[in-house]
């Protein structure tokens, strides 16, 4: 498997944990407004980051006031993107620099290979962290590791 299609099945993942996370979130579970803001944040940083890819101005906040409803509008925008994004890259495109400035203004430069590398980690980050509140209120996280979705034939 190259390096393109392993970033493929890794979104592919990623979109089926932020997905069974919101299933998670939804009635009869009680209001979770810290699970929910993790998973907004989560999401939100894949759009802000493919739009710094891009050449794009950020169009959303990095810690946004997010209901479920727009976290699954969004989940499913950013695993179609993000396979578009991937699909369309140069055979080098992975090894291409991009330069954009962070939510601070800062000026930075990366190559396109560890921003998919951070955003991927990014997101199961915040899922760990999801997890722990969802527990700490009493309520069981979804099952979300890799070899499980892996096993059931999720993720391929």
């Amino acid at each position: 498997m190259d390096t393109k299609e392993y970033f493929l099945k890794m979104f592919s993942y990623d979109d089926w944990a932020n997905r069974e996370f919101l299933t998670a979130l939804r009635p009869p579970t009680p209001s979770q407004p810290k699970v929910l803001r993790l998973v907004a944040h989560t999401l939100s940083a894949q759009k802000l980051w493919l739009e710094r890819m891009q050449g794009v101005h950020q169009s959303v906040a990095v810690w946004p006031a997010s209901t479920i409803g727009d976290c699954i509008a969004l989940a499913g925008e950013m695993h179609a993107s993000w396979e578009k994004y991937l699909r369309g890259l140069s055979p080098n495109g992975l090894e291409e620099t991009i330069h954009y400035r962070n939510s601070k203004g800062e000026s930075w430069s990366s190559r396109v290979e560890d921003i998919i590398t951070h955003v991927l980690m990014h997101s199961a980050y915040h899922r760990g962290q999801a997890a722990l509140e969802m527990r700490a209120a009493g309520l069981q996280p979804s099952y979300t590791d890799f070899i499980h979705g892996v096993r059931q034939g999720i993720v391929k």
